[in-house]
């Protein structure tokens, strides 16, 4: 296993950026996941990792040397594709197998590699037939096993799981996380899906237009995103923002929202609060601020998510259970101010 880095580096395409000076390290044994926005350079960093793309500037370092003169096969990289890349004419096994035979394997290691891997990802009583014949979740599965068969420095892999339905993909990504924690293997992961990034990962980069804007545990950024951006990419419902006011007192949500002013930093200018941190009360007198009405529920089992129109926006609440919440009421917002995010005018974050 090696660990990767970028010193630096920048690709573009024609007048597009798709990569704008990108650094970063990629500790041997680590589970990296890149998770931003289709066309945010995600993939691209990828291709320059496996050799498929050159920097136009900058150095690409696996193991600590430098790689941009480096040959994709002479990497020893291995890639599962978005698009999986099987071959047709072939079985789920002999596509497994192809990685060890180029390389001349004995047929005894490459047999006892290719029924640990396929017992792995559960698809031994697959690999008699040809990928036509194979649902996509399994020629997922083939392709992962492909990648995984080999023994290289590191493997990559581009959105693997994207095919699969949603109860298939809990199961392989928790897989995935468990074989590479077994194999200790460097594993790069690039994702559209917030779920995957933040339940895969050791720690992730977050990507927007080709600029990496944070890298650090998925627990760390969740709870300490370095920007407005960074905050509504990660949660489900989305984190709510809102502008704020500074008169004698922090309101913001059309005023549905008072905090002591002493709470808010110099500078603030918008304030973000997640759903499960945003506390809905029935309206009484005594509380402070404006009243919001209900506008939707949406029960879902273990929890319900409350849409709040404060007047000029919406706000989402996440509550646990099933309360018992009358659409167009009145309800009270509050929330602790320890749990608030405080936002300048360029959408930086700004500390309490």
């Amino acid at each position: 296993m090696a660990g990767i880095s970028f010193r630096n580096v920048t690709k573009r395409y024609g007048k597009t950026v798709a990569v704008d000076n990108a650094s970063f390290d990629i500790q041997a044994g680590e589970f990296f996941c890149f998770f931003g926005p289709p066309l945010s350079g995600k993939s691209t960093i990828l291709k320059l990792i496996l050799g498929l793309e050159t920097p136009d500037e900058g150095e690409v370092l696996i193991g600590g040397k430098p790689v941009n003169h480096v040959s994709p096969a002479g990497r020893n990289v291995a890639m599962v594709f978005q698009n999986l890349a099987l071959f047709p004419h072939m079985t789920a096994g002999e596509n497994v197998r192809f990685p060890l035979v180029e390389r001349k394997i004995p047929e005894a290691t490459i047999k006892a590699r290719v029924d640990e891997v396929a017992g792995k990802l559960h698809i031994g009583h697959l690999l008699h037939k040809p990928p036509a014949q194979l649902s996509g979740g399994e020629r997922q599965r083939v392709a992962i096993a492909r990648a995984l068969v080999r023994d290289p420095v590191a493997y990559l892999m581009d959105d693997p799981i994207s095919a699969l339905d949603a109860r298939l993909r809990e199961e392989t990504r928790v897989e995935l996380k468990r074989i590479q924690r077994d194999l200790g293997q460097t594993l790069i992961y690039v994702t559209h899906d917030q779920e995957e990034a933040m339940s895969v990962a050791d720690r992730m980069a977050i990507m927007e237009q080709g600029s990496i804007r944070q890298i650090g545990t998925p627990v760390d950024i969740y709870d300490r995103p370095a920007s407005r951006y960074v905050a509504q990419l990660l949660g489900a419902p989305m984190m709510n923002i809102m502008n704020a006011t500074t008169s004698g007192r922090l309101e913001a949500g059309e005023g549905t929202i008072v905090l002591p002013l002493d709470a808010a930093p110099q500078g603030v200018s918008g304030l973000g609060i997640r759903p499960e941190d945003l506390k809905v009360e029935p309206w009484a007198e005594r509380h402070t601020g404006k009243p919001a009405k209900v506008y939707e529920v949406e029960p879902l089992g273990g929890y319900t998510v409350v849409t709040l129109d404060t007047g000029a926006q919406k706000l989402r609440a996440l509550m646990r259970g099933q309360p018992q919440i009358a659409l167009d009421s009145a309800v009270a917002l509050s929330c602790n101010p320890a749990r608030v995010h405080f936002f300048g005018a360029a959408g930086e974050t700004l500390r309490a």
